[in-house]
């Protein structure tokens, strides 16, 4: 996106994304930039987010409860989604891309990539 022009709101976005482990809805990033720019529109972060994802500064994780919630961790790895409290985690774990050689093995097309979501209970939910 040649001559994109600057905002600091899109760049206060972008850094909080990077810095927190949570996987915040957009309403969520709202409430957190907010405090730093009070006049901002819940409008402009919807848009700013949709732009970061399509730049690639960070990435969409569609949850099963309708609302989109999002990464800043751009590094390769998988997301778990908790069917009890739809926490959003990170999960620590070997890469899985060579599921991606078996897929295309018999695919006339090119797999490039792909996108894995793992559900169940997460330790807080299980009491642990």
């Amino acid at each position: 996106m040649a001559g994109l022009k600057y905002s600091r709101q899109r760049e206060a976005i972008k850094e909080y994304l990077s810095m927190t482990k949570d996987h915040p809805t957009a309403d969520m990033v709202y409430m957190h930039i907010r405090q730093e720019y009070p006049n901002i529109s819940l409008g402009t972060v919807y848009r700013n987010l949709n732009l970061l994802v399509e730049q690639g500064d960070i990435i969409r994780i569609k949850h099963k409860d309708g609302g989109d919630h999002f990464d800043g961790n751009l590094e390769e790895h998988y997301h778990f989604i908790c069917k009890n409290c739809n926490n959003v985690l990170d999960l620590e774990m070997e890469s899985i891309e060579h599921i991606n050689k078996i897929a295309g093995a018999g695919f006339k097309g090119k797999i490039e990539g792909s996108s894995t979501l793992f559900y169940g209970l997460c330790p807080d939910c299980m009491g642990q």
